[in-house]
């Protein structure tokens, strides 16, 4: 049965399932579906073409859907906001849907947001990110499975984040982040693999551990260029799918074309061993 409170506008062409709870004075625009067991706290705002799949919670002064902060977007347009399942979006957080004909922002599932993080236009949320408070993700960035972003990271636009990241507070980047990585404050600091968040991940294997930690150090470690490491990775025949998803990634970046070819994030030269060539800006 629903709940929804009388203060609250909806408009007549918006679809909730039977269940769905509606705050006070929250607003749910035309053209917007909400899935079944979704709850809106008091005052959070729905923009029109957003979806919402279930068991989501959207709390107080969230707005979902907003329209792009892009100055070529073209009102008239018809462009989307997707959200999963099992989403969590606290107060202040703020989404937009995509710029483009057609195009969509997109939120995987079981995503958790916090106080005033945001996403824009066209980015992509993968399932189980975390976004901590003021954390920034700008258009047409992807942030990969399972990240957590601390808070007041930034990712510049067309970044792409890999599966499985661990940003410090206050991290930022400008070019593509390998799975698995751990950022530190500053902007595109790798200071080593994520080890507590692999050694977490339970589909990951000790051998698949031991396959991430050589991707990493052909990589980083071993003062190759990033085009010869990845034709080192490439001769590494009996890697499993975490391992891969290293070596996918680094082709993909390296192969990028504009407005994507970003570079690589390159390690932070304190965390260099002893004896390795220190990286120039921009290479791995």
């Amino acid at each position: 049965m629903q709940k929804i409170h009388p203060t609250a506008i909806i408009d007549p062409t918006a679809e909730l399932a039977a269940d769905v709870e509606v705050g006070p004075y929250s607003v749910i625009e035309g053209n917007v579906k909400i899935g079944s067991g979704t709850r809106l706290m008091s005052h959070a705002i729905i923009r029109q073409y957003t979806t919402l799949g279930a068991g989501n919670l959207v709390d107080s002064y969230a707005v979902l859907g907003g329209v792009p902060q892009d100055y070529k977007f073209d009102a008239d347009s018809v462009t989307y906001l997707r959200i999963g399942d099992r989403n969590v979006f606290r107060e202040g957080v703020t989404i937009s849907r995509a710029t483009g004909e057609g195009n969509a922002t997109v939120v995987g599932n079981g995503t958790y947001w916090m106080t005033q993080s945001h996403a824009g236009h066209n980015a992509t949320i993968e399932d189980g990110a975390i976004l901590v408070n003021n954390v920034s993700v700008a258009g047409h960035a992807t942030v990969g499975k399972n990240c957590v972003l601390s808070s007041g990271a930034a990712v510049h636009q067309f970044c792409w984040l890999g599966q499985g990241i661990m940003a410090q507070a206050n991290a930022g980047v400008t070019m593509h982040v390998p799975p698995f990585v751990m950022l530190a404050a500053g902007i595109n600091n790798i200071v080593g693999l994520n080890s507590v968040g692999i050694a977490r991940n339970k589909s990951i294997t000790m051998e698949d551990r031991r396959q991430i930690k050589e991707a990493f150090a052909l990589l980083y470690r071993n003062g190759l260029s990033p085009s010869r490491a990845l034709e080192r990775m490439d001769a590494c025949s009996d890697w499993g799918s975490a391992a891969g998803d290293f070596r996918d990634f680094v082709r993909r970046a390296l192969n990028a074309q504009k407005p994507f070819a970003r570079g690589i994030c390159h390690l932070r030269r304190k965390a260099l061993r002893s004896g390795a060539s220190a990286c120039e800006p921009g290479c791995g």
